[in-house]
């Protein structure tokens, strides 16, 4: 049996080298002049290649329709993607958050181990090819028409094209509209796991803080109108020129996206990103912890007495919203100030007022609608011998691993 997959990410090459395995003829097609270019640039090039987590607890950590991809999650697991890498000689490690990276800390490797994958399994890899259409006949596929009008007959394809983000890398958001043509339903396109923008005095403060990091912080996304959490997290962020972004961010974009009437709160500034500086620390251990360095810095001014509290970027904006003189002895802070700065530092907040555009999204919300793939197979339910795989189906997860392991079993479970 031939198999045409379309697109060269991790849940092409997967959806390759399973169809492959089962002693089909594997053609892939891919539009860039290089396959995984997206791949490349995860994890900040180190790729965090899944999570540690059992398998099982991977779909509470996928809040865009993750039930639908247990039966995928049980026929190719992390345990898996691991094994695969390892056949290759790529180790891997654990960090923080149950994430898994290759021990070189280089994406580069976890291509080269598809790579070499498919190289073994003989199959056909055809890049710089755009493909235009599929070719159907009384509803089932027949073929793949691409660049120059080049035919590729075929008893199945796999389309996987990705979602819209990274547009550099190839995910340009074409296989939504070969699909669309073929009769299936796109749901809402929207950026996912994506930088959010900060309001005007907040802004202001952003740009201040631009470039610092911060480790080890609570953050909540909260809607100050009904004064409701929509999201918490404990992680890592950073201030940019334009808003924050990071893990902790990026994982709460996914749910303020789905948060009812989100851009009618944007518009209104009512929601609110508010840091725990000290989450490690009650209110009334961080007024110790204060007190003593107050006895300690005594005699200095109060502008100098934080060094050992705060990141030195922190210091500035932290006095001038705690109202308090900076030119003032430490020893003649009053208590209701010192109070006042210890709320600060545990609700110190931030007014949001959007996203970043999709092409700085790492992942697309949104694709192909969920009741029209059949779960079990990746096969469309419209259209015989047409499969689907990764981010071009309606499924999207937070960070940490969830997103590449999405497009690994769809991928595999298609090729099968």
């Amino acid at each position: 049996m031939k198999v045409v997959v379309i697109g060269g990410g991790p849940a092409g090459m997967m959806a390759a080298i399973s169809a492959a395995r089962s002693g089909n003829e594997v053609v892939l097609l891919e539009k860039m002049n290089m396959l995984g270019k997206k791949l490349l640039i995860t994890g900040k090039g180190r790729c965090n290649i899944t999570s540690s987590l059992d398998i099982s607890e991977f779909i509470p950590n996928i809040p865009g329709n993750g039930r639908f991809l247990y039966s995928s999650f049980q026929q190719f697991t992390n345990e898996d993607i691991i094994d695969l890498l390892k056949k290759h000689h790529v180790e891997v490690k654990e960090e923080r958050g149950n994430r898994i990276f290759p021990v070189s800390d280089k994406s580069v490797d976890v291509l080269n181990c598809f790579l070499d994958e498919m190289k073994n399994l003989n199959v056909k890899i055809i890049t710089s090819a755009r493909v235009n259409d599929i070719l159907i006949e009384n509803q089932k596929v027949i073929g793949v028409q691409y660049s120059d009008n080049k035919i590729e007959k075929a008893d199945k394809v796999i389309l996987a094209t990705g979602g819209k983000s990274y547009p550099l890398t190839g995910s340009t958001g074409d296989g939504y509209a070969i699909a669309e043509k073929l009769g299936h339903t796109i749901t809402k396109i929207c950026a996912s796991l994506v930088p959010v923008t900060a309001a005007n005095n907040s802004l202001r403060l952003c740009k201040k803080l631009q470039g610092l990091s911060l480790k080890n912080v609570k953050i909540s996304f909260e809607d100050e109108e009904k004064n409701k959490v929509i999201y918490e997290d404990f992680g890592e962020m950073i201030f940019t020129h334009f808003g924050v972004s990071g893990p902790t961010i990026l994982s709460g974009s996914a749910h303020l996206l789905r948060y009812k009437n989100v851009e009618e709160l944007f518009i209104k500034e009512k929601i609110i990103l508010k840091i725990d500086l000290k989450p490690a620390l009650t209110e009334e251990k961080l007024d110790s912890r204060i007190l003593r360095d107050f006895d300690k810095f005594k005699n200095k001014l109060f502008k100098n007495s934080l060094d050992e509290l705060l990141p030195q970027k922190l210091i500035e904006p932290i006095i001038e919203l705690s109202e308090i003189n900076p030119n003032k002895q430490v020893n003649e802070i009053t208590k209701i100030e010192r109070q006042r700065l210890v709320k600060l530092l545990k609700n110190f907040k931030i007014s949001i007022n959007g996203f970043r555009p999709i092409d700085e999204a790492i992942i697309t919300s949104g694709g192909i609608a969920i009741n029209e793939i059949n779960p079990k197979t990746m096969e469309s339910k419209l259209i015989q011998g047409l499969y689907f795989a990764g981010e071009i189906i309606d499924v999207d997860a937070y960070t940490g691993g969830f997103n590449l392991q999405i497009a690994y079993s769809t991928g595999y479970v298609a090729g099968l």
